[in-house]
């Protein structure tokens, strides 16, 4: 005699068990096929780095499947495993325009999140009036500011920066960069300090702290995350632009991105230097966000449920 099971399952039950786990498969499907189209061109830039030019026009995609991998591409930047230890003319350039990135992006990005961050806690602290301007619109008309197309400041940078001997010189992107992407910290910060309760912030100022005491020891490590976040987008921004970057330097202040566009010349694309150029571009912006990712998604959370 075998024993039968004393409880069942109900067929609603089983049918919302089936929902369930048809849902999970669905959504989880959905995000792994977006991410697969996310890091495909990482992939294919990675790949690419590895290929000959025979392998580049016949479009080989898997490794030691459709081809096998050689080190032409880095090669050609002096990063092989059989050059690293020889004098290389092509690697003390890219180690040059990388350092020229590292610098102007990272100042940059620094310096925004600087003033960025005082503007944005006084935007969200402190009421002021500009004409017929209130906070609100002082916020949006920063915001604005990114509409404007690059190239239409291309002509008044030019100038400037000619008469004010800035051309060619870190210092100058670093300044520009700052004022590229405040904005955009401005209104991250904005929301940020907004998501934080101003009883704290007076029950400092009961304690005997000062405005400032107040602002550095009970606001900053609250909103540490969003600073980390808007630090991160502003590196991202800095470090990936070009546009000024070819139009304002020539020699000593030229970065990684111009030395990317610039394996294009009459012979064709270098498709395997282009390519190694540019994952050695994006791996330190990889390797950064790894490391921060948790501050990434707090900070970009913060203040969505208030």
């Amino acid at each position: 005699m075998t024993d039968a099971p004393v409880f069942k399952d109900h067929d609603a039950d089983r049918a919302t068990r089936t929902k369930w786990w048809a849902s999970r498969v669905a959504i989880y499907g959905a995000l792994i096929f977006w991410a697969v189209i996310c890091l495909f061109p990482i992939y294919w830039t990675l790949t690419t780095s590895f290929k000959l030019a025979p392998d580049v026009m016949r479009g080989n995609m898997v490794p030691w499947w459709d081809y096998t991998p050689r080190w032409k591409g880095w090669e050609s930047l002096g990063l092989s495993p059989r050059l690293v230890g020889e004098v290389s003319t092509v690697r003390e350039e890219f180690l040059k325009r990388f350092w020229n990135s590292a610098i102007i992006a990272t100042s940059a990005s620094f310096l925004a999140v600087v003033l960025g961050s005082l503007a944005a806690y006084g935007l969200s602290r402190f009421n002021y009036r500009f004409g017929f301007m209130r906070n609100s619109d002082i916020s949006f008309f920063f915001l604005s500011q990114m509409i404007l197309p690059p190239v239409v400041l291309a002509l008044p940078f030019l100038v400037l920066y000619r008469s004010l001997d800035l051309l060619d010189s870190q210092i100058g992107l670093i300044l520009l960069y700052t004022l590229m992407v405040l904005p955009i910290v401005i209104w991250i910060m904005r929301d940020q300090f907004q998501g934080i309760p101003v009883e704290l912030e007076e029950a400092a100022l009961v304690d005997g702290l000062g405005i400032w005491g107040a602002f550095i020891q009970i606001v900053l490590p609250i909103a540490l995350p969003g600073m980390v976040a808007a630090f991160i987008l502003s590196l991202v921004l800095c470090w990936n632009e070009y546009f000024f970057a070819a139009l304002l330097s020539s020699t000593n202040a030229t970065t990684l991105p111009v030395m990317v566009a610039s394996q294009t010349g009459s012979q064709g694309i270098n498709w395997w230097s282009m390519a190694a150029l540019s994952s050695a571009a994006i791996l330190p912006l990889i390797v950064v966000a790894i490391f921060l990712e948790k501050y990434i998604i707090k900070g970009m959370a913060a203040g969505a449920v208030k």
